[in-house]
């Protein structure tokens, strides 16, 4: 389900109108409309308005279940390599929820960076 279904489903659930989500989170009206209507897709730090604003963990958003979705688990991989990669970024993903909002933003624009960097030098 897109994001902004599950927006406008979870509000309409909870018997909230947009307005309320406007005061709540200093999003304008508008602005919510058109993320329910998939018109826009909202930034994390806006997601988390919208979860606090209707005072749900930030999984609820993503996922219908009771708790937390559980991990994919990944089968396995025709090179081995693979397998050590998926590992490290494993460990990239829970070091990144162990960040603050600020750190994983820096962390986000360095690797951006990088990327942007190594994409205009010719490789060897």
């Amino acid at each position: 389900m897109p994001i902004g279904e599950r927006l406008k489903q979870l509000r309409e659930d909870m018997d909230v109108s947009q307005g309320v989500i406007e005061k709540k989170t200093g999003l304008l009206r508008c602005y919510i409309s058109r993320v329910e209507n998939g018109h826009t897709v909202p930034a994390l730090e806006t997601l988390q308005k919208f979860a606090d604003a209707l005072e749900v963990p930030m999984y609820k958003l993503f996922h219908e279940g009771d708790g937390p979705a559980k991990p994919l688990k990944l089968k396995g991989t025709k090179h081995r390599e693979s397998n050590g990669e998926v590992k490290e970024l494993d460990k990239f993903r829970r070091l990144m929820l162990k960040m603050n909002a600020r750190d994983q933003k820096l962390v986000v624009m360095l690797a951006g960076k990088f990327v942007r960097g190594s994409e205009s030098k010719p490789s060897r």
